[in-house]
């Protein structure tokens, strides 16, 4: 350690001008050990800096390096962590605390010691010394005496500083002019001793010689102090002849203030009368366009906003503290108040009357769109109503009540017109839906209320926005109208009625048109009269509605829907919440009116629950995108998750269609219906999701309709008594690998190898357990040759076994004469082509897998003679060409 300690002072501590005083080796507590050193050091220039130094060896270990160093008057507490028992352990507490355990003990204490001695001597903040032992904690050294530190071994803190340059260079000069001085000390102490007594001599007599020209320094004093009295005396008399001049200027003062005071009224009356006249005078023009101006005409409309803004200032105006009391300003605001009030009452009544006469005008033109699936354009309605929108800015920061009134009467008027205008356009979207194209002209032609087709349509939806039973007219119409092609509920695996292959492919497409129109019609409507109620009403400044606006009622008195009706009663915090509720109160039909649709859509044919879930997810995406919390993005948000609950609904019935199949006993098994519409199913869905949104709903459909397939199809192969279950795997997974190797679903990857494997399995089974042994007799010759080599006898040997000489061999072998394999092959032919179906046409892959299987079992023989009978030239009375031509010209005979 003493060697360490040599080192790190004249490596790190020297050239730092430090001095090394204790050391301790030291590792974190807790951690891996890395070994370092913590020295407890001080400066050997005052004022003395006292540390605790970080020392650790660099990572290549040839030399020793500084780390971290902290002040020991950082240092708030060292705890040694018990007092009485040998423990290494000891925490220093500075900013953080460092927890540390020593290499030893001893090493421990000497370190604590030290720091003990340095806070004694050169800290005034004293340290917390805890769980230290009181041994180690001595009385504080006094200066002038050298104590150890930390021991015999260690330095001396004491106040001992060495000498610098200039010190050292005096006391060698003084040391030379005495010859004794190193030899002899007494003699140059004692010389110095008087020296010093000639100096002390010196200082008293120049002290005494000083006394005479202290004497005359008083003197001096005393003539001084006259002076200042004739001074005084002067100032005094000066002091009483300025007095009678500040009485004169204070009254010219006063008088001056008096005469800057009432010009500084004048001209603070003069501004405020200014201030009243420019701010508070409304022009006669103005004053004329809101008693008289033409609300019709543009420049009408213009002078009557000017005017209106002219007087929203003159009554905004602050006032300053005062002016609501002169008599003038009262009758200035009373006059603007009966400005205000007249115009708000004149501009309401207006546009009141322009909500009854444009909506007049808009019904005018609902017969020309009956007949046709458009909805009538607003836009002539919202430019002339847009003309307003400034003044009813106004209105809404001057009368809110009336403006409050507005809202209300054109929220009540406009949804009963887009109540007919979208019940009208709906009528016709079911109508075109169906075909019923003689009632549709029937409808342009009537009125309204005798018509018959809307009699049969509104048979669809009730108060509960559902729809009735089959019995309902336009049922009756839909089924007429397609000729008896499908069922009224018809599904994809509906087996007791017409199955979705046989529904018209042009009808489909036809819906998705009808819906994907009704969906486009909708959707610039919406957006348009969003836009224009945000426009027209300014929204973006008011920021509160009551809640009586919010209230919206049917027009029967009863609530809207429940969604809807919940958040319409609560008061409006923005702007978008807002416009929402106006929107829900004048667009209250559309969702229901949706539903409707929807439900007659999948009522129609369960497979346009595909096509309305990818126009619906693309039209719901693309309302997200402009704004998520519009009143289009909630509502098809809302009939989204009705069209998504029709299509599991419809998945879910068609595996519960699978699950109650039921195949003929008499008849073969062949491809299963639902294996066959499953492939129907795939192909339309692939065509409609392409590119579609909810790419990934159709994806959860296919592995759940692709597991009830399979499931069911090994159901229906353990029930079949008619066709072998390894045919009816083997035929339906063929055919199930096939259609999912041709549409190249990528989520179905794993059950279309899945599918291979069981159609190789099953077709493997099948041609073993058909073919069977079609030389029995020989193969059960040869097992029993195969049990004797077995058993332990040679190969070569068994022809000497009297149950398997030669002689037995050829006997066996002459009952299978050429013929007789043909024979058999020919009827193991028309076994397998009874059990297999013409229409996935495997039979000849069935075949040449017997085939094959029949020559393995032949070169098995040929193989056993081979090595049993060498020599005997027995063979086979058919050649492996022989079963080739057997085959083949099978095959083509049939």
């Amino acid at each position: 350690m003493t060697a360490i300690k040599h080192a790190l002072q004249r490596d790190i501590f020297t050239p730092s001008d430090e001095r090394l005083l204790s050391i301790v080796n030291v590792c974190k507590a807790g951690k891996k050990k890395k070994n370092c050193f913590l020295c407890a050091t001080v400066t050997t220039e005052r004022p003395v800096q006292v540390k605790v130094v970080k020392v650790k060896k660099s990572d290549k270990g040839d030399f020793y390096k500084r780390q971290i160093a902290w002040a020991l008057r950082d240092l708030a507490v060292v705890d040694a962590k018990d007092a009485v028992k040998e423990n290494p352990e000891f925490d220093l507490h500075f900013e953080k605390i460092y927890k540390w355990v020593a290499s030893s003990t001893s090493e421990k204490h000497a370190f604590i010691s030290c720091i003990w001695k340095l806070n004694q001597r050169y800290l005034r903040k004293k340290i917390d010394f805890v769980n230290v032992s009181s041994q180690l904690l001595e009385e504080s050294v006094p200066s002038g005496e050298s104590q150890s530190v930390t021991g015999a071994d260690e330095e001396a803190v004491d106040e001992y500083q060495e000498l610098n340059a200039r010190e050292e260079q005096d006391i060698e000069i003084m040391m030379e002019g005495c010859e004794c001085a190193i030899s002899n000390a007494e003699a140059f102490a004692e010389k110095l001793s008087r020296e010093l007594q000639v100096l002390d001599g010196a200082n008293i007599q120049s002290i005494m010689a000083s006394e005479k020209q202290v004497n005359i320094l008083m003197q001096l004093l005393d003539e001084a102090l006259k002076e200042v009295d004739q001074i005084e005396q002067k100032l005094s008399s000066y002091e009483e002849m300025l007095q009678s001049v500040k009485e004169q200027m204070d009254q010219i003062s006063e008088s001056n203030h008096l005469i800057h005071l009432s010009n500084t009224n004048n001209v603070k009356l003069l501004s405020e009368i200014e201030f009243l006249v420019n701010h508070m005078d409304l022009a006669k023009g103005h004053i004329k366009a809101l008693q008289e101006g033409d609300l019709a005409s543009s420049r009408g409309i213009e002078a009557c906003t000017n005017a209106a803004d002219a007087l929203l200032q003159c009554m905004n105006v602050a006032l300053r503290p005062g002016h609501d009391m002169l008599l003038a300003v009262k009758q200035q605001q009373q006059r603007f108040s009966d400005l205000r009030e007249h115009f708000a009452r004149r501009l309401a009544s207006h546009l009141n009357n322009v909500f009854v006469q444009q909506g007049h005008d808009q019904s005018s033109t609902l017969a020309q769109h009956s007949v046709e699936l458009t909805l009538p354009n607003h836009h002539p309605f919202h430019r002339d109503l847009l003309r307003y929108a400034k003044l009813m800015e106004w209105l809404k920061s001057t009368d809110y009540g009336k403006y409050e009134g507005l809202t209300k009467n054109y929220m009540d008027y406009l949804s009963r017109l887009y109540e007919r205008e979208i019940k009208d356009f709906f009528e016709v979207a079911k109508i075109k839906m169906t075909g019923t194209t003689k009632e549709s002209k029937k409808f342009a032609t009537l009125p309204r209320k005798e018509s018959a087709v809307k009699q049969e349509t509104e048979s669809l939806h009730g108060s509960s926005g559902k729809l009735t039973g089959s019995t309902s007219s336009l049922n009756k119409l839909s089924v007429q109208s397609s000729g008896n092609r499908r069922s009224q509920s018809s599904s994809l695996l509906d087996m007791g009625n017409m199955s979705a292959s046989d529904l018209d492919v042009a009808d489909r497409t036809k819906f998705d048109k009808i819906f994907q129109q009704v969906l486009s019609e909708l959707e610039p409507l919406c957006l348009a009269e969003q836009d224009f109620i945000s426009k027209f009403f300014k929204l973006q400044q008011h920021q509160n509605m009551s809640a009586s606006m919010t209230e919206a009622e049917d027009v029967d008195g009863g609530s809207l829907t429940r969604q809807h009706s919940s958040s319409s009663l609560l008061p409006v915090s923005s702007e978008k919440d807002m416009i929402r509720q106006m929107m829900i109160r004048i667009f209250r039909c559309i969702e229901p009116e949706l539903n409707n649709l929807i439900a007659l859509g999948d009522k129609i044919d369960s497979f346009n629950s595909l096509y309305m879930l990818v126009k619906m997810s693309h039209h719901v995406w693309t309302a997200q995108n402009v704004d998520p919390a519009s009143f289009l993005s909630t509502t098809l948000g809302n009939v989204l998750v009705t069209v998504k609950r029709n299509f599991d609904k419809c998945i879910s019935n068609q595996i519960r269609q699978m699950e109650e199949v039921k195949i003929s006993k008499k008849s073969k098994v062949g491809i299963l219906p639902f294996v066959a519409e499953f492939e129907e199913f795939a192909g339309l869905a692939e065509s409609i999701f392409k590119n579609a949104e909810r790419r990934g709903d159709l994806d959860k459909a296919y592995t759940k309709l692709i597991r009830g397939v399979f499931v069911n199809v090994e159901k229906v192969a353990n029930e079949s008594q008619k066709t072998p279950r390894d045919v009816v795997m083997m035929e339906n997974f063929h055919h199930i690998f096939a259609t999912l190797s041709r549409l190249k679903i990528s989520c179905l990857e794993a059950e279309k190898k899945e599918a291979k494997q069981k159609y190789t399995d099953h077709l493997q089974s099948y041609v073993i357990s058909s073919l069977g042994q079609p030389l029995e007799k020989l193969n059960h010759f040869f097992e029993g040759v195969e049990a004797r080599v077995a058993q332990g006898i040679r190969e070569e040997e068994v022809s000497y076994q009297l149950a398997f000489n030669k002689q037995e061999l050829r006997k066996v072998i002459k009952e299978y004469p050429g013929k007789e394999v043909k024979k058999g092959l020919d009827n193991l032919y028309k076994k397998v082509d009874k059990h297999l179906c013409e229409e996935e046409n495997l039979l000849q892959v069935v075949w040449h897998s017997m085939q094959d299987e029949f020559i393995r079992q032949y070169k098995h023989f040929e193989g056993l003679i081979a090595r049993c009978y060498p020599g005997s030239g027995v063979t086979m009375e058919f050649t492996i060409q022989d079963i080739l031509d057997y085959c083949s010209s099978i095959a083509q005979s049939h």
